[in-house]
């Protein structure tokens, strides 16, 4: 590719400052040459008289949040497109087959975005494991101090948290609970034992993993095989007093069956996703004192989109440069993850 190869940006407008501040847009513009006025939002901008020239010699798309659908007719509208740089997540919603069809470089920020989500998982793993949020809420109800006593039943201490899914944030959540004193299992069908042994985790069926950990958080992408992959049978299978995290898709939990356990007294949640998602205003998940809900702000939120704007621009820096982006995804892969 050549010097400053012509970029476009694909995504909602708004997003466009955020995820490319000053600094981290001043050094993009160095490796490509893009207008941050010119925004494809919608499908029909991409037959817009002021895109359509653009469009035609862009070698890169930078797509976010809100791009639309990459299918045969914006492709037919960008015959010079070589590369897809995606400053988030998940690709699945707008890259179709026709992007993989014509050998086009799909490059994701999903590495970046992974690291805010395993954060938060690592802290709600440790105040769990301490109850941190039950004796918040009974030290508030009661408003009585219970001295200073040892309370039995918490601490991390050999506490046991199993992983759900070897995935960019699964492993990213194994190497952040290293340094505590934990004892961390895995379990993943595409995971062999010699990759366990590589993340120094054990294997397990979910069935043994579940019976098996005090906390089990959720790792797994939302696919038609994930599907309420936790339902009433497997929930059930977890030990009493047992937490649940699930930062991945609400999809993969039984909610129904959830909530009877949490109205048991039986487990816990920490649910940053919910099915459906936002929850209706009067879902119990919002009022059980068991339950603790955040609205899905695991993820980039504030200051940390930056970090995927910047990891779009160094693969743009080594597209500029002729080399092969770092974080290019491979269809085959794909197809079983997020």
């Amino acid at each position: 590719m050549p010097e400053r190869p012509r970029a476009v940006f694909a995504m909602t407008a708004e997003n466009v400052p955020r995820v490319f501040p000053p600094e981290v847009l001043s050094r993009l513009r160095d490796a490509v040459d893009v207008d941050p006025a010119l925004v494809v939002e919608r499908a029909e901008d991409f037959t817009d008289p002021r895109v359509r020239p653009v469009l035609a010699g862009a070698e890169v798309l930078i797509t976010g949040w809100g791009c639309p659908r990459i299918d045969a007719a914006v492709l037919d509208a960008a015959p010079a497109l070589r590369a897809i740089l995606h400053a988030a997540g998940s690709v699945k919603g707008f890259v179709t087959p026709a992007v993989w069809e014509r050998g086009i470089t799909v490059s994701t920020a999903a590495d970046a975005n992974a690291l805010p989500v395993a954060e938060y998982t690592l802290a709600m793993i440790l105040l769990a494991g301490k109850d941190v949020l039950g004796r918040r809420d009974r030290l508030r109800a009661e408003r009585n101090h219970p001295g200073w006593g040892l309370v039995p039943g918490i601490g991390n201490h050999g506490r046991r948290v199993g992983v759900i899914g070897a995935s960019r944030i699964g492993r990213r959540v194994i190497e952040l609970l290293r340094p505590f004193d934990l004892r961390v299992s895995l379990t993943d069908p595409y995971v062999d034992e010699a990759g366990a042994a590589a993340l120094d985790v054990p294997l397990l069926p979910l069935d043994d993993l579940l019976r098996t950990s005090d906390i089990v958080t959720v790792h797994a992408p939302d696919t038609p095989e994930t599907h309420r992959l936790l339902g009433r049978r497997e929930l059930a299978l977890m030990p009493d007093g047992a937490v649940l995290i699930n930062t991945a898709r609400g999809a993969l939990v039984d909610h129904d069956a959830l909530t009877g356990e949490l109205r048991s007294g039986r487990l816990s949640a920490i649910l940053d996703v919910t099915d459906p998602e936002p929850l209706p205003a009067d879902s119990p998940l919002l009022d059980l004192p068991n339950a603790f809900v955040t609205p899905h702000l695991a993820g980039s939120q504030g200051n940390e989109v930056a970090r995927l704007g910047l990891a779009v621009t160094e693969e743009a820096e080594r597209l500029a440069a002729g080399a092969p982006p770092a974080h290019a995804l491979d269809r085959a892969v794909l197809e079983h993850t997020a």
